[in-house]
């Protein structure tokens, strides 16, 4: 096979999963997909046998997808040594998502040091978001001292999002007030009005927002306290309560966060896991839409989002108040709408594709050719 240009390799470790993706002009010629939270001891071997079996394909540039880069990575930015030790100092705040992430991106740069590494943070799709919905009604001074802001997540799929609802809607994506919500194993939900991100549910960490497949979601922080007090419990049984046994697998008694065999269970447990987290994410929705002047379309991705009909019926059956009717079309097989024809606020699906838009940022963040380029300040240029 000849030797072939521009092909971006892609990352994207997940709180519970791996992925790799060879990706060429839009195309993805490679995928390796592991449904296991990545062995920081094992990722290398990992990576040197996708790239082995990618044979002739040149790889140009590998762009990692980068949960939370904190006020280091702000936006698609080449990694080098003191940017990964930057975004190190801010692993804490997505525990679950930033050390494997990191360790990858370290075995990669070991295995192809001759080619750019770009991290792709999923903060950036939201830095522009108003002072009045990035800022918490906390003290100004440990705002101040603690750089306390909502930075929201999801970003690399809200991205791929937009612009495929504004191909199906045939409307530049600039006109378009949406919300988006993207469900999977991590949840969230975003006003977008003309390209931007005006509000989001996850805030400072990924732990804020709707319930997800594990994590709690937004819960009372007096609750929390409670909790602290008078050794009911420890801090890191709280968090690991929190982050590991909350959510749907919380809710529905540690029978399973996987919406899929919830709605196979029949079971009361399962029935309630399922209408918390339709009820919260309806909620959630409703106040997203509050940013907006008008709502022009809802749009459902993220792996339940995008393969889950039940889910999407029983939030839009919820949503009744903001126009939004439940989908006439249940299983999708491809993007498009799923709401009744004429309907006052279409209802779209799109199928997340977090590889694609990695490349497309990795390949914008180098000048779009895969080499780089010198920003104003003579350092690796970003993109704006």
């Amino acid at each position: 096979m000849a030797t072939t240009d521009r092909a971006v390799l892609t990352v994207n470790a997940g709180s519970s999963s791996l992925q790799l993706h060879l990706v060429r002009d839009g195309e993805v010629l490679r995928v390796e997909h592991s449904e296991r939270s990545p062995d920081p001891a094992e990722v290398e071997r990992t990576v040197a046998d996708f790239l082995d079996a990618a044979g002739d394909h040149e790889i140009t540039a590998v762009g990692h997808r980068l949960v939370h880069g904190g006020e280091a990575v702000r936006r698609p930015t080449v990694a080098d040594d003191g940017v990964v030790a930057a975004v190190r100092g801010y692993a804490d705040l997505a525990p679950l998502h930033v050390p494997p992430a990191l360790a990858l991106v370290e075995a990669c740069r070991r295995l192809l040091p001759g080619v750019p590494h770009v991290l792709c943070p999923d903060t950036a799709f939201h830095a522009g978001l108003p002072e009045s919905a990035a800022t918490y009604p906390l003290p100004a001074e440990w705002r101040e001292k603690y750089g306390l802001h909502r930075y929201g997540f999801h970003g690399l799929s809200y991205s791929w999002a937009l612009d495929r609802a504004a191909e199906l809607l045939d409307r530049p994506a600039g006109t378009l007030r949406l919300v988006l919500t993207h469900l999977g194993g991590g949840s969230s939900v975003c006003a977008v009005r003309e390209g931007r991100s005006l509000d989001t549910s996850m805030g400072f960490t990924p732990l804020e927002g709707v319930p997800m497949s594990k994590r709690s979601g937004s819960v009372d922080p007096g609750m929390l306290l409670w909790l602290l007090s008078e050794s009911r419990l420890t801090l890191e049984e709280l968090r690991d309560g929190l982050e590991h046994r909350s959510g749907l697998i919380g809710l529905s008694g540690g029978m399973s966060g996987d919406t899929r065999e919830l709605v196979k269970a029949a079971d009361p447990a399962a029935e309630l896991a399922l209408a918390v987290f339709a009820h919260r994410v309806a909620r959630e929705i409703g106040a997203a839409a509050t940013s907006l002047d008008r709502l022009d379309a809802l749009v459902f991705t993220g792996e339940i989002g995008w393969d889950q009909p039940e889910v999407r019926e029983a939030v839009c059956a919820r949503l009744g108040l903001l126009g939004v009717e439940p989908p006439v079309r249940a299983a999708v097989e491809e993007d498009g709408v799923v709401s009744a024809p004429g309907a006052a606020v279409p209802v779209l699906v799109v199928r997340p594709r977090e590889e694609l838009q990695l490349a497309r940022d990795t390949l914008a963040a180098l000048g779009g050719d895969g080499k780089k380029t010198p920003g104003g300040d003579g350092k690796t240029g970003e993109i704006r």
